[in-house]
């Protein structure tokens, strides 16, 4: 495992996702979303600190499908903004400088990912087009 130099410790990881959650349960907004689907807060920080170890410090040690655990959800496109404004809130006040930047840098990307999967793309258009399922026979050639 070759981890970047700026990246966040394992400690400041958890620091931050504790930080970040607590932020979350007593927002309105997102509070809403979380609270309800969040049974076991203690856990669930800690999947997420494994997550977040695994996406900067390349450990492997989460195991799950993000895109999937939001399918079950009632996440619209405005809580990715909001969920961004307390994470960048919380990294600022976690981290150094270079460790926030990585961590925000990150969840801009995975919250723009997550959007586009879960069809949550507010400044797109439709294109007034019907979609078109082709048998199986076409898709294989």
């Amino acid at each position: 495992m070759n981890v970047a130099p700026d990246a966040p410790s394992e400690a400041a990881i958890a620091t931050l996702v504790d930080c970040f959650y607590e932020r979350v349960r007593r927002d309105p907004e997102l509070g809403a979303v979380f609270n309800p689907a969040v049974h076991d807060w203690p856990e669930h920080k800690a999947l997420l600190s494994r997550f977040w170890s695994s996406v900067e410090r390349g450990t492997r040690s989460y195991r799950g499908n993000p895109m999937a655990a939001h399918l079950r959800h009632p996440v619209r496109a405005g809580h990715f903004d909001r969920w961004l404004e307390l994470w960048r809130e919380s990294c600022a006040e976690v981290l150094d400088a270079a460790g926030a930047a990585r961590m925000i840098d990150h969840a801009e990307r995975i919250a723009h990912s997550l959007k586009l999967g879960l069809g949550l793309r507010p400044h797109s258009r439709r294109l007034g087009v019907p979609m078109m399922h082709l048998p199986v026979q076409a898709r294989e050639s």
